[in-house]
């Protein structure tokens, strides 16, 4: 008799355990997945507006090493530079202003639809990876070895689009010039020239971070979905370093080539109407005319 009773609340209270079992599971699972999305979030927000121009441990690139940074600035501080570092210059702010003096004049842009809660929550990140004893945002290991002329000679062809970028990147000519390139054109105009990138940014690993993460508001959304590979990195960096700038014409010069092309290509393009449309105008115009000569000896 016992043993049936046994039997039937193992039937009973198995199942209820069981699935109080898989409730909390479900539950702690949730949560886990909760925490871990708003630290993606943050660190994708760290990767694509400040590891460009920062590292947490690696050293300056064209910006300060921001390891331990909560240490040596104020949080108060901290927060409204991160909310707007040019309003902050511009006010006149003592730290502010001496931290662009001390970077070459180089100003942190205002990062687009920054809040004090997404502020607040980068200074943690960085507090956090401050405290480890190596953060994945300590930078990059691609300029390791010296830069051969092989990579120069690489590079060039991905800037010029010679060799496509393998995640399909527009090459980098179609909005850059650069010295030495060469040719009529020496390439586009809608970014900065890139003959001295390297000096203005601070360095070869400071380009090559560049260029994993840029951080110009035109750049940002082509490569933040289609970044350059790693493997294509370091000969982009070792062509921008290689760029010579006295090779390169300037000003009023540089832009003599498209003045007389555009002259040239406006002259050919006339020729070329005359020669399809002159005639057929003339014979249009004698009919005229003709008819309105006979017009005339009618009514006389």
């Amino acid at each position: 008799m016992r043993s049936e009773t046994r039997r039937i609340q193992m039937r009973t209270y198995i199942p209820i355990a069981l699935r109080m079992g898989a409730a909390v599971l479900i539950t702690a699972l949730a949560g886990s997945r909760a925490s871990c999305a708003p630290a993606a979030e943050v660190s994708d927000d760290f990767r694509q507006n400040c590891f460009s121009c920062h590292t947490i441990g690696g050293g300056r690139l064209t910006g300060p090493d921001l390891k331990d940074i909560s240490k040596r600035r104020d949080g108060d501080w901290l927060l409204r530079w991160i909310q707007g570092p040019k309003k902050m210059i511009e006010a006149g702010d003592g730290d502010a202003v001496r931290l662009k003096d001390e970077f070459r004049g180089v100003v942190m842009p205002d990062i687009s639809a920054m809040t004090p809660a997404r502020a607040e929550k980068l200074i943690q990140l960085i507090a956090e990876e401050s405290a480890k004893e190596k953060s994945p945002f300590k930078g990059l290991s691609l300029i390791d070895r010296p830069l051969l002329p092989s990579d120069a000679v690489a590079g060039r062809a991905l800037f010029t689009g010679d060799v496509r970028l393998k995640n399909g990147a527009p090459p980098c000519i179609s909005c850059h010039s650069i010295g030495g390139l060469g040719g009529v054109f020496g390439g586009g105009g809608l970014g900065p020239d890139l003959t001295e990138a390297v000096s203005r940014l601070g360095g070869d690993k400071a380009l090559a971070a560049w260029l994993v993460s840029p951080a110009s508001p035109v750049m940002r959304p082509v490569f933040q979905r289609r970044p350059i590979d790693a493997s294509e990195v370091l000969p982009l960096t070792a062509y921008l370093k290689g760029a010579v700038a006295k090779e390169r014409p300037t000003g009023a010069q540089a832009r003599l080539p498209f003045l007389i092309i555009g002259i040239m290509s406006a002259m050919a393009l006339l020729a070329a109407f005359d020669a399809m449309w002159g005639k057929r105008l003339r014979s249009v115009r004698r009919a005229l005319v003709a008819r309105n000569g006979s017009l005339e000896d009618r009514d006389e």
